[in-house]
Order: structure tokens, then sequence, then C-alpha cells
């Protein structure tokens, strides 16, 4: 498997860096797009890296927010042909307090768009799947001021070579249910951590992390202090990924 940081966070020098994130996953002669931003800068950085949009074979939406599907425009006008599968509920309104942060409504109703519900099985060793438990963020909300239960969140897994891998665009149902559940051999994707100052939660976090055998990538959400702190407990069990990153033989 190869995976290319299309957009993220922070970024190598010369990279376009965007409060978001977006991977190219390569694997078993299969290209999946996984988020696309929050723009279409995320198309830049797939040049400089000489990635054809084009021949994207499908694209996923993790979830119904602006920094995950906000280049879902581009893409469409990039690539021609490739379906793009989000949760039935990700064009519902979003808000973190009285801001927007939901996908552009327009594109709701276009043709590409595979409206998917409950867990899906794909072709070539992929699933669209959900996690089972959430925990509750007051500051994100849908519609009318109710707390998102993030009903729109779906993971990305692979089966590859006897392992999973499981690609995680912000884990809003949380990180801890979400490994547990799926106990992956890797997770890639934000831990939405960021908001979190307290030491001793994050190093909770990362000991109930290594008690897992799993191999951790993270970005965008997770926030590079608290990667900081839990690097100190996890070691090398915890990279973390900037765009214009490429990670061969996952």
């Amino acid at each position: 498997m190869k995976i290319s940081v299309l957009m993220e966070n922070t970024a190598r020098p010369g990279f376009a860096a965007e409060h978001g994130l977006s991977l190219l996953v390569e694997t078993r002669g299969q290209t999946v797009l996984f988020d696309m931003g929050q723009t279409g800068a995320f198309a830049g950085n797939a040049q400089l890296l000489g990635i054809d949009l084009a021949a994207v074979d499908l694209a996923v939406v993790s979830h119904g927010h602006y920094d995950h599907g906000g280049g879902l425009e581009t893409f469409l006008a990039r690539n021609r042909h490739a379906p793009v599968y989000v949760r039935r509920e990700a064009f519902r309104p979003h808000f973190h307090g009285a801001k927007f942060i939901g996908l552009d409504p327009r594109l709701a109703d276009h043709p590409r768009l595979v409206l998917t519900e409950g867990d899906l099985v794909l072709p070539g060793g992929l699933s669209l799947v959900q996690g089972q438990k959430h925990q509750i963020d007051r500051t994100l909300c849908v519609s009318g001021g109710q707390p998102d239960d993030f009903c729109h969140e779906q993971h990305l897994l692979v089966a590859e070579g006897g392992r999973k891998i499981l690609f995680s665009g912000c884990s809003h149902r949380g990180i801890l249910n979400i490994v547990d559940q799926f106990r992956p051999d890797v997770l890639v994707g934000g831990f939405h951590l960021k908001e979190v100052t307290d030491r001793e939660a994050l190093e909770g976090t990362a000991r109930a992390l290594l008690a897992y055998p799993t191999q951790y990538y993270t970005c965008h959400c997770t926030g590079s202090a608290q990667v900081r702190v839990m690097q100190e407990i996890l070691g090398d069990r915890l990279g973390c990924l900037s765009a214009g990153d490429i990670l061969l033989e996952v």
C-alpha cells in the first residue's frame, strides 16, 4: 500500500497547507481518494507529487465537514468517472457554534455521489464502516442547535496482506471507541484532540492506545502539541503526517 498526503494542516517545503485532510491510497490495483481538504488546493499538491486525479477509481468523504469535503467540486471537475461515497446524512447543515461548517449544499444531488447507509463492502478488500459508539461534543451541532451524533461519519477499512488498515477523517466518535471496535493493524487519520490541553488526559489516551497492537499515523485535528505529548508514551508507534509526505509499504 502507498499513501500520499495531499492535504494537511502542515506541509513539506513547496506544498500548500490548510486546515483540512486529503489522502490518496493506492492498494491492490485501486486508487482511492480519501477526503478532499477545505479547498481545491489538494489538487495542486497532487500535481506536485505527479498524481493524476483523473485516474482515481473512487473517492470517499469521511464526514460532512468543509475541511474534508470542501474540495469535492474540484475533484468532480478533475475526475469524470469515479463514484464518491458519502454518508446520506453528510449534507445536513453542520455548525461549530454559529459558524456553518458543512458541505456545499449545491452538490447534494450530484449524480456521481453514492449515498451510504450502514456498512458497505466494496470490491478489492475495501469497506466503508461506521463507529458503533459516540461521544458528545457540544460545540458541534446540527440544525436547531442539537448536538451532532456524527451519524454522517464513516471510515475506510482496507484489508491487505492479512492486515486491516483503517482510515479515519477526524474520529469524532472517539479515537479510543474506534480503535477498540475495529482493532486495526494500522490506523491513519485525525484523532480530534487539538482542544485537549490537559496533559494527564493526553497521557491517559496515549497509554490506552498503547494497549492495542496498532501502528498509528496521525494528522490534521490531533494537534501538534498533543502529538508531542503522546509520542513520549507511544514513541515510534505514533507517526505524524504533513502534506507532501508519502508512506510506502504501510
